[in-house]
């Protein structure tokens, strides 16, 4: 974590993302992650959901007029260092963000959300072309899982084999790195982190945990925070998972379902 003198505002971060009721994902897992790694988070909210340890009971996504003058207000004043995405829900919010994000000189990270954990639908899929076109054209680093794979490309990525070719179809839209997340498959969980010509495989072992809600959200956060420090897309990512996986290992029960990541396992 890098130190910063008294006095000192700390990198700037913003997430643009829905909310989780239960604290587990979206902007709260977000918030927490970037306070972890020692930068000043801040927030444009795209939805309100109402979630638990069970699933998503309901999901209200906010004006397009409300998400720019978010972004606006804080981009224009504060500045920001770097920025992350994650529930947009909508076409329109989606382009509306893609827009905004296209005239930020900051590294940006696209979590193309496409479902909770708990398997509820977060992404119209009247919004999946913008999100091809428009979104990711956009992303310094592009963090899909593998059923967010499929929903963008179509490809289904069975066994690590397969990851090399869910990449290359994934770059096709124009990130300039993305990372392949292999935590569904079986055995150690492996990422596949490429640009198309330089590929790195990240590997670590694999917790029996259940309680893994948030994770996409706390690896992109992590991801961003260290590239609003100035660090390079490998450093970045590479510290993302080690704090993540360490996350997971201390993931607790919270309500009767899937409980979150440990967002503070390291002060603990």
């Amino acid at each position: 974590m890098p130190s910063v003198p008294p006095g000192r505002a700390p990198a700037r971060v913003l997430t643009v993302a829905g909310s989780d009721s239960g604290g587990g994902a979206g902007i709260q897992a977000d918030l927490k992650t970037m306070l972890a790694f020692g930068v000043h988070g801040m927030s444009v909210l795209t939805a309100v959901t109402a979630q638990n340890s069970r699933g998503v009971q309901g999901a209200w996504e906010l004006p397009v007029e409300a998400v720019r003058a978010q972004y606006r207000s804080v981009v224009d004043d504060i500045g920001v260092q770097a920025v992350k995405t994650g529930m947009l829900s909508s076409a329109a919010l989606v382009e509306t963000v893609a827009e905004l994000l296209a005239g930020t000189a900051a590294p940006v990270v696209v979590d193309p959300v496409g479902v909770s954990k708990h398997g509820d639908p977060l992404l119209a899929a009247s919004a999946l072309d913008s999100v091809q076109k428009r979104l990711l054209p956009t992303a310094t680093v592009a963090t899909p899982n593998l059923d967010e794979v499929t929903q963008l490309t179509g490809v289904e990525v069975r066994d690590e084999s397969e990851m090399r070719r869910a990449a290359d179809a994934v770059l096709t839209f124009g990130p300039h790195w993305v990372l392949i997340k292999g935590g569904h498959l079986a055995g150690d969980a492996v990422d596949l982190l490429t640009d198309g010509s330089e590929e790195h495989w990240l590997r670590a072992p694999r917790h029996d945990n259940r309680h893994t809600h948030g994770t996409g959200c706390t690896l992109a956060s992590a991801i961003a925070a260290g590239l609003g420090t100035g660090q390079g897309v490998l450093e970045a990512v590479v510290a993302a998972k080690e704090y993540v996986t360490g996350a997971i290992a201390a993931g607790f029960a919270l309500g009767g379902g899937i409980g979150p990541v440990d967002h503070a396992w390291r002060f603990r």
